[in-house]
């Protein structure tokens, strides 16, 4: 299937990963593999990417059927299909049918309704959000009976579902994007800070049944759309994120009208989108959030999927689920960059438990295809509440992150406001910066002592249960900008240590360049080289 990139000088750029992504699929194909999965996370570049794979297809003369499963998409994968200079028909009701066309988008409620898309003959079917697609009865259809032959490529951002069938059931192998914290280190995926209910103050599910292996609907309007939760969540949001732009996921439209009417009383300009919001005014209402008209925007079961406005900073977790797919996607819609609005990092308020319960998407080490022969793991749960700020951390963790609070163990304090809850990778993050700060400070405290340097990593690892890394060293007694009177202090105080527990001068080059680093030890050592 590798193809030269479709000459268009308005096509798209893509990310050195995307390409990679691209390069190893086509290396599956090439290998034989007939059905392949693409997982790629929000913020991605989903339509990037297989508007490059349709480019691909489109210039070596074959035909591609692309399958999406809401009316919105069609719009949005039609725009990034121009972006690359094809051609398009479609099968969606409202939209030219041209079956001539060597891409054709599908909506699959439209496809259920025609008959001539099942001898078209297509080279190659792409599954847009393909944990609903490959599963629906047209996706079904097309990849066992009317298109058997043809290569299938599945694409999601989160290959999860709910119920016993999972998408490695109908794939052979998966390529993937890197995970979202790689993304965030590239600069591609906003910081995201969390917020959640301690335990004992989260939405009750005391009640709520379990319907196809998520809550029941009409039981979570019960549990979650009371008057106290709603405006619960307005004085939270006036707390802690004043005046950014927000979206909010509820549980039904009557949910999502009382929280968006809560807003508009306290003075915050609020609307609601739903699935029968007609397009246009569904853009306009999503051209007011980026304008700032709207503060709040709400939805149920809207702009899980299909949204995309960057300039969003704070999403509102308000209706309990069990589904990792549909709590990953939520979640992402505030994960984009936007340079251009000044936004630094991306918030999460969660009153639904939904964290704590699925986890956060900056854990995820790794992608792979889950099969119906398979069980997933429980995430771990944060399980202890700063006594000093309320901040939520988790039990493993001895400083908090915030006020500095220690601990080795302590009862768990429950309040009644939202918490800050804490990602293993932000809490990586923050264990490190803890270890250097260590290290800063314990560095310059030997050495004014005239102890050895190996005293530091003892009381490091007395503390910590691991060693420094070396780089972490670098600067910590002497800074950035150290002197030449500065090395020389330091070589005499090397060496007066090395004298007395014989230690020979390589130990002391050695402890040298990890303060100085590598390219300065030469001309503190001029009788070496006489």
């Amino acid at each position: 299937m590798v193809a030269p990139p479709v000459s268009s000088t308005s096509a798209p750029q893509l990310r050195p990963y995307q390409s990679q992504l691209i390069k190893d699929l086509y290396e599956k194909l090439a290998a034989g593999h007939r059905r392949v999965a693409i997982i790629a996370g929000t913020g991605a570049g989903k339509t990037v990417i297989s508007g490059q794979i349709c480019a691909h297809t489109e210039s070596r003369g074959c035909r591609l059927l692309f399958l999406v499963h809401l009316d919105v998409l069609v719009g949005q994968t039609y725009e990034k299909m121009q972006s690359f200079g094809l051609h398009c028909g479609f099968i969606k009701a409202g939209w030219p049918e041209d079956p001539t066309a060597p891409i054709q988008i599908a909506s699959i409620q439209t496809m259920a309704k025609r008959d001539w898309w099942r001898t078209w003959p297509a080279h190659m079917v792409f599954y847009d959000e393909a944990h609903t697609t490959v599963f629906s009865q047209i996706g079904q259809e097309v990849l066992y009976t009317t298109h058997a032959k043809a290569v299938h490529l599945a694409m999601t951002a989160t290959p999860y579902r709910l119920g016993k069938d999972q998408l490695g059931d109908h794939m052979e192998t998966l390529v993937h994007s890197p995970v979202p914290s790689e993304l965030q280190k590239m600069g591609f995926l906003a910081k995201m800070r969390y917020f959640g209910m301690p335990k004992g103050t989260q939405v009750s599910l005391e009640g709520v049944r379990t319907v196809a292996g998520d809550y029941d609907e009409r039981d979570l309007k019960n549990a979650c759309d009371r008057p106290e939760l709603v405006q619960r969540i307005v004085d939270e949001w006036q707390r802690l994120t004043p005046n950014k732009r927000t979206i909010a996921f509820c549980v039904d439209i009557d949910h999502a009208r009382h929280v968006a009417e809560a807003f508009t009383a306290a003075g915050i300009p609020a609307d609601v989108v739903s699935g029968n919001t007609p397009i246009k005014e569904r853009q306009q209402l999503y051209a007011d959030l980026k304008q700032g008209k709207l503060m709040v925007l709400t939805s149920c079961n809207v702009i899980s999927i299909g949204f995309d406005e960057p300039s969003v900073e704070v999403g509102l977790l308000l209706r309990p689920t069990q589904s990792k797919a549909l709590h990953q996607q939520q979640i992402g819609r505030v994960m984009r960059i936007s340079p251009a609005t000044g936004k630094t990092h991306g918030i999460i308020l969660d009153q639904a438990g939904n964290l704590q319960r699925l986890g956060f998407p900056d854990d995820i080490q790794s992608y792979r295809l889950p099969t119906s022969k398979e069980t997933n793991g429980q995430p771990t749960v944060p399980a202890k509440q700063c006594p000093s700020c309320n901040r939520l951390v988790w039990s493993f963790l001895l400083e908090c992150p915030d006020c500095g609070h220690e601990w080795p163990s302590e009862a768990e304090l429950l309040t009644d406001d939202l918490v800050e809850l804490l990602s293993d990778e932000q809490l990586r993050q923050l264990r490190e910066q803890r270890m250097r700060r260590f290290l800063k400070r314990r560095r310059p405290k030997d050495f004014r002592d005239n102890s050895s340097p190996n005293w530091t990593r003892h009381a490091f690892f007395e503390k910590f249960g691991c060693h420094p890394k070396d780089e972490w060293l670098r600067g910590c007694i002497f800074g950035d900008a150290p002197t030449d009177s500065d090395r020389q202090r330091y070589k005499q105080y090397l060496m007066a240590i090395a004298q007395q527990q014989r230690k020979p001068l390589t130990w002391v080059i050695e402890e040298f360049q990890l303060e100085f680093g590598s390219e300065q030890w030469k001309a503190q050592f001029p009788e070496l080289f006489r």
